[in-house]
């Protein structure tokens, strides 16, 4: 099994997961479809020869003719379908003349026991190849659904938000799911680009109810305060409203345990990093507990830089310790033409490989800065760090690599890149184009 199988992952770019309605069924090429098939029906038909040969070759006191009965299940289990299961057992019917000679056989008596046997395993077989059906179009469409609801919890990002491009990407420690305990999100408003990334204490599925009121909380909040310092207790209040609904909400036993809690949400907390990007390029920056972004830079060597924004002490998670009565006081930086942030939650740096060591995400970015590298970077007229959509992704692959296919934390990945390009050491807006090339103009200056 890959590691792309065991985690489920999305890179977001134009869509979350490119999961075209997980777990449908894709169209198989002709090719390999009829060999898949003709191999279904061939099983059966060699299993029945191999049988009578042995039943001719071995001593008069031993019989295997029984293992004539297995061949319409061996049928069914090739995925043969119906067809295959009524030609294995057709089949096996017809090996029992060879066998007339066996004199355990001879009687008519021990054929027909041995072809009513044989047809109620092909009955069977038929009966359970049509219940398997209908329970895989059930899945898939549970699936669906489920697909369906997971993205709308983390909604796909487009490849522009404003003047900045960006990309996303989710690792979930959850089989099967797209979302767990991480969230994200990026909003065009009135007071510029506005992003959220955070971490709910937990993993998995237990943690998607509360990731699902942290984020509804802040769309609305980014829009509505004109102030970033007021939206992490916007935040806040949200949070405990779900908290104290899941205190006293009723929860079975076995809800308990498919949520992977024990009830208490006590000590329930949220780490949450905002940003507030405005056009020109000034970020502001309200950090409570949350890891913060890393700077993408090239200079004009072509050398490329991965590193901290800053190292100050953050505010406590939401939900851990009240915020202080007064507004916090934000940070402020620059993200000048062509550079980016990378924003990550602490499952990226958490990661080990099969020695413990810890996944080294700084060296990761500078490698897939290098890597993905455009034409140009670091002369007047270059656009600055690669695509932010190869960022998200070679740094996924990295990761996964680094830790075996096994998260044991969900781990969210957001890149942005700020598009407004240098001409003769000024910056300069692109030209708008129309929306339908917005997704391949990310950074066409010249």
């Amino acid at each position: 099994m890959t590691a792309d199988q065991r985690t489920r992952v999305g890179v977001q770019s134009s869509g979350p997961a490119e999961a075209n309605a997980a777990g449908a069924r894709t169209k198989v090429p002709h090719g390999p479809w009829r060999a898949r098939r003709a191999a279904a029906f061939a099983v059966p038909a060699l299993w029945t020869a191999g049988v009578v040969v042995w039943e001719l070759l071995l001593p008069t006191d031993t019989h295997c003719v029984a293992l004539l009965a297995a061949t319409p299940a061996l049928a069914c289990a090739g995925t043969g379908g119906r067809s295959g299961a009524w030609l294995g057992g057709g089949l096996a019917l017809l090996a029992l003349y060879p066998l007339g000679s066996v004199p355990v056989y001879e009687e008519i008596g021990s054929k027909a026991g041995m072809g009513a046997a044989i047809i109620s395993v092909a009955i069977v077989s038929c009966y359970t190849t049509r219940r398997r059906a209908r329970l895989s179009d059930e899945l898939a469409r549970t699936r669906q659904v489920a697909a369906a609801a997971q993205q709308a919890l983390i909604r796909p990002l487009p490849p522009r938000v404003g003047r900045f491009s960006c990309a996303a990407g989710y690792l979930s420690s959850a089989r099967g799911a797209a979302v767990g305990g991480d969230l994200y999100d990026a909003v065009d408003t009135a007071h510029g680009v506005r992003i959220v990334i955070g971490d709910v204490r937990g993993h998995g599925l237990g943690a998607v109810g509360t990731v699902a009121a942290v984020l509804g909380s802040f769309r609305e909040a980014a829009h509505d305060e004109p102030r970033l310092e007021r939206v992490p207790r916007r935040l806040e209040r949200a949070l405990e409203r779900h908290l104290d609904d899941r205190r006293h909400a009723p929860v079975s036993p076995p809800e308990r345990g498919a949520a992977g809690e024990s009830g208490e949400v006590d000590e329930e907390f949220v780490t949450v990093l905002l940003l507030q990007v405005r056009a020109d390029g000034e970020v502001t920056a309200v950090n409570c507990g949350h890891p913060w972004p890393y700077r993408l830079t090239t200079g004009r060597n072509g050398a490329c830089r991965s590193e901290p924004v800053t190292t100050a002490e953050p505010l406590p998670p939401l939900g851990l310790l009240p915020l202080p009565p007064e507004d916090p006081s934000p940070r402020h930086l620059r993200l000048p033409p062509g550079e980016g942030l990378f924003l990550y939650t602490d499952g990226a740096e958490d990661a080990r490989d099969a020695e413990g060591r810890w996944f080294p995400l700084a060296d990761a970015l500078t490698a897939a800065l290098l890597a993905h590298r455009p034409e140009g970077a670091g002369r007047d007229g270059g656009c600055g760090v690669a695509e932010p959509a190869d960022i998200v992704d070679s740094v996924r692959r990295s990761l996964l690599r680094h830790a075996g296919g096994r998260l044991p934390d969900d781990v969210a990945l957001l890149a942005l890149r700020n598009d407004r390009c240098r001409v003769h050491g000024r910056a300069h807006d692109p030209e708008p184009q129309p929306a339908a090339a917005d997704a391949a103009l990310l950074c066409s200056c010249t």
